[in-house]
């Protein structure tokens, strides 16, 4: 497979319209589990959704560009789309009850679980700085929880655990990085969610009004754009470059939910996010110097060989 030829800037745009794109998603989420557009719909039925017209808009795709499709390795994407669907699902449940900035604070925790669960599952060792980092985002998202008889947000849980779903899923991208192009990772990871959504949204469907169904395909539309965006994006870049362009999903949450539903983040909203954000930071800074540090290495082994 041909690496991808680098160029942070177009990298840059690409995740910056990821970031939009799904915060969009959120937004749209948040419209069908309220009464903006008819009676709510239940959280299953909006990922079933997502997954329904993402894969029509990626299947879509393949039919167009014909890639040259690989051997999946099915249990690596079983996992990934099982855990994804759940954490998705529950992600939709919880903007429906706290300001979407919230809770796309709260899902940039992925990484800080995907870090923990690294240390059983792919044997990863975390030093101090990652554990900082973990500890600090975890703060931030303790504060949003608002943990006061008063202020307690239970549905902030919802959101807590989709992140944790998520980092678990993060450690099956990880083992399938490298081994098949993205859309096929893309088209299978659709497929396999739509088949696990369509069974469980069978239990509490009902007819969505032709508003929700625009909203529905629009998740879906944006879902399968961001993935788009997001992969190509990812292929262009140093990670350490992408992933602090990636928190402005949080800008686009909080501008969107402004704009339709005149959410304002209050100070404990801000301050938490701002701490979440900050963890995430230094984790990005200490693997950037890790592997800056490791390639370093390599160059100077490689030079004294030479010489």
């Amino acid at each position: 497979m041909t690496p991808t030829r680098q160029n942070p800037p177009l990298a840059a745009l690409l995740i910056v319209a990821a970031s939009a794109l799904l915060a969009g998603t959120t937004l749209l989420a948040k419209a069908l589990g309220t009464d903006v557009l008819g009676p709510p719909l239940h959280p299953l039925q909006i990922s079933h959704g997502r997954f329904l017209f993402a894969f029509l808009v990626i299947v879509s795709a393949v039919a167009v560009l014909r890639p040259r499709l690989t051997r999946p390795h099915w249990g690596l994407h079983l996992g990934r789309t099982s855990f994804g669907w759940l954490g998705i699902t529950l992600m939709f449940a919880s903007v429906a009850f706290i300001p979407i900035a919230d809770a796309t604070a709260i899902s940039f925790l992925n990484p800080v679980f995907a870090m923990v669960l690294a240390i059983p599952l792919l044997k990863e060792g975390v030093g101090p700085w990652r554990w900082l980092a973990a500890a600090v985002a975890l703060a931030g998202a303790l504060i949003l929880l608002r943990p006061t008889p008063e202020s307690f947000q239970p549905a902030a849980l919802l959101a807590l655990t989709a992140a944790a779903v998520i980092g678990m899923e993060l450690i099956f991208i990880k083992k399938l990085a490298g081994r098949e192009i993205p859309i096929q990772i893309l088209l299978i990871n659709n497929a396999m969610g739509l088949t696990i959504a369509s069974v469980a949204v069978s239990f509490v469907y009902q007819w969505p009004t032709p508003q929700q169904w625009a909203a529905l395909a629009g998740i879906g539309l944006l879902m399968a754009c961001a993935q788009a965006c997001f992969v190509n994006g990812m292929a262009r870049a140093d990670a350490s470059f992408v992933a602090p362009i990636s928190y402005a999903t949080l800008v686009f949450a909080a501008v969107y939910d402004f704009a339709v539903f005149g959410v304002i983040p209050d100070g404990i909203s801000m301050i938490g996010s701002a701490i979440i954000l900050t963890g995430g930071l230094i984790l990005v800074w200490r693997e950037a110097r890790h592997r800056h540090s490791a390639t370093d290495s390599r160059t100077a082994c490689n030079s004294a060989h030479s010489d």
